[in-house]
Order: C-alpha cells, then sequence, then structure tokens
C-alpha cells in the first residue's frame, strides 16, 4: 500500500524511553505553532498538526454536536484541544474537540479524535488513565464511540452521554458536502427535542 502526500507529511516522530522529567524539558523547547505532543508510558510522539481534511471534519463535528446539545438543552462547555495530562499516570494528550457536559467539571466528558493519519500511541489507553467518561473516533468517514467501564474503554453503538443523538444522521451529515445544508438536515431532526 502506498502512503499518500497527506499521510507522508502527517506522520509522527518517535521518542522512545523517556522519563516524565524528560518528557517536560523537551516539551518546553517544542512548543512550536503546528505541532502536538502526545507522551504515554515513556514514549513522546510529535506529530504535525492535521491538514484540511482533518480541520473540516473537526469543526463539522462540532458544529452538529453543539447543534444538538442545544436542541437538547444540555449545559456543556467546550474544552476544544484543552492539554489533559497526568504525571503520575505518565500521559499527556489532547482531542481534537472535548466538552464538559455541565458546570465546573475536573476533565471533559468527551473526546473526540478525527483520525486522518494515527500514531502509535494508545489514544483509548491515554484516555482511560485520564478517566474520560466517553470517546469518540472519526475515522474513514464513519464514527466510532467507546464508554469508560471498570476495565477500559467498550465500544458502543449510541452515545451514552447524548443518549438521544440519531447515531445514522449525525454520520450521515458529518459526511454532506455542504456545512450548511449538513448543518440545516441535522438541526430538522431535533426539532421535537
Amino acid at each position: 500500500m502506498t502512503a499518500t502526500l497527506e499521510e507522508k507529511l502527517y506522520r509522527s516522530l518517535l521518542f522512545p524511553r523517556l522519563t516524565w522529567e524528560q518528557f517536560k524539558t523537551l516539551e518546553g523547547m517544542l512548543d512550536i505553532p503546528g505541532v502536538r505532543l502526545s507522551f504515554l508510558d515513556g514514549i513522546l510522539e510529535i506529530q504535525k498538526m492535521p491538514g484540511r481534511k482533518h480541520e473540516t471534519a473537526k469543526g463539522r463535528i462540532g458544529a452538529l454536536v453543539e447543534t444538538y446539545m442545544m436542541a437538547a438543552r444540555i449545559d456543556f462547555t467546550p474544552t476544544e484541544s484543552l492539554t489533559l495530562e497526568n504525571e503520575s499516570r505518565l500521559v499527556k494528550c489532547e482531542a481534537d474537540k472535548s466538552y464538559e457536559l455541565g458546570a465546573d467539571r475536573e476533565r471533559p466528558d468527551l473526546a473526540i479524535e478525527v483520525v486522518v493519519t494515527s500514531g502509535p500511541i494508545d489514544k483509548l489507553e491515554a484516555y482511560k488513565r485520564l478517566q474520560i467518561p466517553e470517546v469518540w473516533f472519526w475515522a474513514n468517514s464513519r464514527l466510532s464511540l467507546y464508554a469508560l467501564r471498570q476495565q477500559g474503554y467498550e465500544e458502543i453503538a449510541s452515545s451514552e452521554l447524548l443518549p438521544q443523538l440519531d447515531i445514522p444522521l449525525f454520520v450521515r451529515c458529518v459526511n454532506m458536502p455542504s456545512n450548511v445544508e449538513a448543518v440545516k438536515e441535522f438541526r430538522s431532526g431535533y426539532r421535537d427535542l
């Protein structure tokens, strides 16, 4: 299989066997616009920020999630790509989109990852250590949802945080070519909330 130019441009650089202290030292030196750092179990992953395909999907997903939460009158705070870390659990990552449901939450309740290319860091393991209740992955025009259980994440068919969210409608609207038409069609599915 031949990698596309976009995939080649967004591959990760990896630095294994780092201590947390070494990672934090490098993190300060790598505070560069357009670069995202993740850390798990001594592995530092450096990724160039993704391109148009990623950003378009991320924006559409955010617009639809927020449209749903406003229609359902769910109090939420968009925490966007908030950096999450825990030194004792040797983890740092940031979601593409994240949300706190309710006020004054300690951490986001929902993390959303838009996957154009993936690196070696196990994102579900990272989010498990950060205790994020629900994680969504958008990859290859499909949505996969995971809920945190005692043993780890379990794939779920519908959101437990947003139980009335129509997943087939959501996916169809994310995949539509027009943002305006996608939001209009999605909103029309929630007039009765």
